[in-house]
């Protein structure tokens, strides 16, 4: 299924892309309306189709601790890092990505679930659900330098730059919370009405975008007034948990752990303009924003990837791997990274080339 987008936009010819954070000044304040989460007057080059074939694996790089579960993913491009959460170990994985060898791991993060690097304030914040707790990380010293607790179930995270806030999907606890990034003191607790999913930060409107996975619905959120200013019914949707966003496409890929499809939402209207098979309860995705290829985990051990040619995506094969829920791209080099819980009995990361 397709539709036309709405938005004018240019293709370049070339395969440079533009990165999220050239696109912060489109927007001063979080632009949300009933049908649209795009300026009136936005334009900006984006690629046509994207680069690279299927995936195959170029190593495996085994990890220590335990042979159990692992969670979300972050990446900072610029120190060239990767960090896991190693969700049932209770620890943060601290990888370089230049060398391929991991640095460090961080203790005292008890059932660690989301994760996001923040270089603005040196600071990498994770999820630490076995405390209820979101716990700051000096990038520095890699020692845990912040706590805030009283979130139920914290989980996803985004961070709006402007604002200097972190916000937290609590899953179970049906809210977004707020924190200041300069203080580290939580600021509100957002109710959503539902189950939260992830949480995204989009940079062409200024808002903060939740999946509210028991209403099948997104939620925009002002970073500035901390309160919901729009809602979204996302039609074929059922218990929508992971998503990515293509910014400067205008697309939103969520993912349906009660169906196993992958909706693409036009961003200028709100409307699903494709629908997608992969692999069954689907979970975290990755964005490659430059090479426009879309990479979607799914807790039955699938990894699908995908290639956008503008608003449409084709499908770029499938790869099984044991409890393949979680998947990092890294926008340099275009390497994938899958954590994977138990090869022979012991956790690795797996590296993949597209």
């Amino acid at each position: 299924m397709k539709t036309h987008l709405v938005c004018e936009f240019l293709i370049a010819s070339s395969m440079t892309a533009l990165a999220p954070a050239a696109l912060v000044a489109q927007a001063t304040s979080c632009i949300a309306t009933a049908s649209s989460m795009t300026p009136t007057n936005w334009s900006v080059k984006t690629t046509g189709a994207g680069s690279g074939g299927a995936l195959r694996v170029v190593r495996d790089i085994p990890l220590s601790g335990p042979a159990n579960r692992f969670d979300y993913q972050s990446i900072d491009p610029a120190k060239g890092r990767l960090y896991i959460s190693h969700m049932n170990a209770g620890r943060v994985v601290v990888f370089d990505l230049d060398s391929s060898r991991v640095v460090t791991e961080v203790n005292g993060t008890p059932r660690v679930t989301g994760i996001w690097a923040v270089p603005a304030h040196h600071m990498i914040y994770a999820s630490a659900a076995g405390d209820h707790a979101v716990v700051g990380i000096d990038e520095q010293t890699l020692k845990i330098a912040a706590r805030i607790g009283g979130i139920r179930f914290p989980d996803g995270i985004a961070y709006a730059p402007a604002e200097h806030k972190v916000f937290v999907s609590d899953e179970s606890g049906g809210t977004d919370v707020a924190i200041d990034a300069r203080t580290n003191q939580k600021r509100s607790t957002i109710d959503l009405g539902g189950e939260a999913g992830n949480t995204h930060y989009d940079s062409v409107s200024h808002c903060i975008l939740v999946a509210v996975q028991t209403r099948n619905q997104l939620v925009a959120i002002d970073p500035a007034s901390e309160k919901i200013v729009a809602r979204y019914d996302v039609a074929g949707s059922d218990h929508p948990h992971g998503f990515a966003l293509d910014e400067p496409g205008r697309l939103a890929f969520i993912s349906n752990e009660g169906n196993g499809k992958l909706l693409v939402v036009d961003l200028c209207t709100m409307r699903v303009v494709a629908s997608h098979r992969v692999g069954d309860d689907p979970d975290v995705l990755a964005w490659d924003p430059v090479w426009r290829r879309l990479y979607v985990a799914s807790e039955s051990g699938a990894l699908d990837a995908f290639v956008a040619d503008g608003s449409s995506l084709r499908a770029a094969g499938e790869i099984k791997a044991p409890h393949a829920h979680t998947v990092a791209v890294d926008p340099r080099t275009h390497l994938v990274y899958l954590p994977l819980e138990n090869i022979d009995g012991h956790p690795v990361l797996r590296i993949l080339s597209p």
